[in-house]
């Protein structure tokens, strides 16, 4: 991605922060493998101010969507606690093989992150921390659903492991969907669809929406989206 295709790529921006629309398949940070990450092309959101903005929050690499960058160091302390308190709303959208037990519910399971000699992997275990997501199903078809996902806690791959949980892995996830979900489709289909953040005191909360991506679009749209 070039500078000019991220900033291209802003969904909002004031004197705090800016919330941009994160490809998948793009790093936020750099990791142990190579390739390109969404930190060497900060420097292009500066807008005027002397250092570029950071991150407040994660999106795994394959996750698209809204991605909340702090513009300077009291945004970044003021967005680390209200990500911290549980007062940022996020909304994402997920198509998943199978059906979820119940039309909407809260999945209330608490997450590990278990080191391993060949990476890393999360699983649903009671030593863990605490990890509640509420879901709806807004759509599907015999064997898909589009689901909207709540977090109320931001653990890492949280909707990934809490859908496979109640057996919807979402399509694309071959670490979580136990060689289902990838042969549906190559990319993950997970995308960070809107974010309602509270960062003025006295005023309303900034919301952000990303657009589908098109590696989506066809699966959502046989699952009733109507492409707004």
């Amino acid at each position: 991605m070039s500078p000019e295709e991220l900033v291209a790529r802003v969904l909002h921006r004031d004197g705090m922060m800016l919330v941009i629309d994160k490809p998948a398949g793009l790093a936020v940070h750099a990791g142990p493998g190579k390739g390109g990450h969404l930190m060497e092309l900060l420097g292009a959101l500066r807008f005027g101010l002397p250092r570029p903005p950071e991150l407040a929050h994660r999106l795994d690499r394959d996750t698209s969507g809204c991605l909340v960058l702090g513009r300077h160091r009291k945004a970044l302390a003021r967005l680390g606690e209200l990500f911290a308190g549980g007062r940022v709303e996020k909304v994402y959208w997920a198509v998943t093989v199978g059906r979820p037990p119940a039309q909407s519910g809260t999945i209330d399971k608490p997450l590990l992150k278990l080191e391993r000699r060949h990476g890393w992997r999360v699983v649903v275990d009671p030593r863990g921390q605490p990890s509640v997501t509420d879901y709806r199903v807004l759509g599907g078809t015999d064997r898909l659903s589009w689901i909207e996902a709540r977090p109320r806690t931001g653990r890492t791959h949280q909707i990934r492991v809490h859908l496979a949980a109640i057996g919807c892995p979402i399509i694309g996830d071959s670490t979580y969907g136990r060689g289902t979900a990838d042969l549906v489709a190559p990319n993950l289909h997970l995308h960070a669809r809107a974010v309602s953040v509270p960062i003025h005191s006295g005023k309303p909360p900034i919301t952000a929406t990303a657009p589908v991506p098109p590696h989506m679009r066809d699966l959502l749209a046989a699952c009733g989206w109507g492409g707004e």
